[in-house]
């Protein structure tokens, strides 16, 4: 299991675990994060389930792909630590990842 650090705007945090396997996105809507609408359900096809990867994970969660590139363009706020997290598979390395839900997602 990998532990998730989702943190809300406001700066409320929330911590759940995920399997391996499993999406970002999808342990987000597991565990009913606020913030994480997921529209296209994780076929990247929308931009809900924007996030923006803490610094340190970065490296560790990889690029974006062109496809995930292109939505990002639908997203709001997009910076350059921003990520689908449809896009970002969890595994036993991203133990500890940490994430923060933008203010609002289109």
């Amino acid at each position: 299991m990998a532990r998730i650090t989702f943190i809300q705007n406001d700066g409320t945090e929330r911590v759940v675990e995920a399997e391996p396997g499993m999406t970002v996105m999808e342990a987000a809507v597991k565990n009913s994060i606020p913030g994480i609408a997921a529209e296209c359900g994780g076929a990247c096809a929308c931009a809900t389930c924007h996030v923006y990867v803490d610094d340190a994970w970065r490296e560790k969660t990889g690029q974006p792909e062109q496809m995930e590139e292109d939505m990002l363009d639908f997203a709001f706020d997009v910076r350059p630590s921003s990520r689908l997290s449809c896009q970002i598979k969890v595994t036993e390395d991203l133990d500890g990842l940490v994430v923060r839900i933008p203010d609002k997602q289109f």
